[in-house]
């Protein structure tokens, strides 16, 4: 089951449990936390097995037009079931409910390291077009590729 939460307690207890089990890829705790606060203020979805929640996604407005895939987990014996597609797609018709028009996403330039190439590949397989490279944005060691879409109903 898909749904938007918008309790603001509730986003970030999801956000913990799940960002919590998947500390391979969200090993520096202090951007652990920091998600898990900010997504309170964020729009937020979530999917769950009963009441235990298998992953959750969230967008933050960068503009009055655009908002950016900020953060997106899903439990890892969950991956490549379809969860994240779902999330995903549920966030996408929110955002165009909301009036937003464009999409952004910004992840580690293909290339760099395997795990952020299967995450590249999944944003291109949602539909996101290759944007800008900003290598200094985060750091030398991982370069950052921004990818966009149009999400509007025109």
């Amino acid at each position: 089951m898909i749904k938007e939460i918008v309790e603001k307690e509730e986003k970030s207890k999801v956000a913990r449990a799940v960002l919590e089990s998947l500390t391979e890829w969200f090993e520096v705790e202090e951007n652990r936390e920091q998600y898990i606060k900010d997504c309170k203020d964020w729009i937020t979805v979530a999917s769950y097995d009963d009441e235990k929640p298998l992953g959750f996604l969230c967008l933050k407005e960068t503009g009055r037009e655009t908002v950016e895939l900020a953060v997106m987990g899903v439990a890892k014996d969950f991956h490549r079931k379809g969860i994240g597609k779902a999330l995903f797609l549920r966030a996408r018709d929110i955002a165009v409910e909301k009036g937003y028009s464009f999409m952004q996403v910004k992840t580690v330039k293909m290339g760099v390291y395997e795990d952020y190439d299967r995450t590249n590949l999944f944003y291109k397989s949602l539909g996101f077009k290759e944007f800008e490279v900003m290598p200094l944005l985060w750091d030398e060691a991982n370069p950052c590729q921004i990818y966009v879409m149009s999400i509007s109903k025109n």
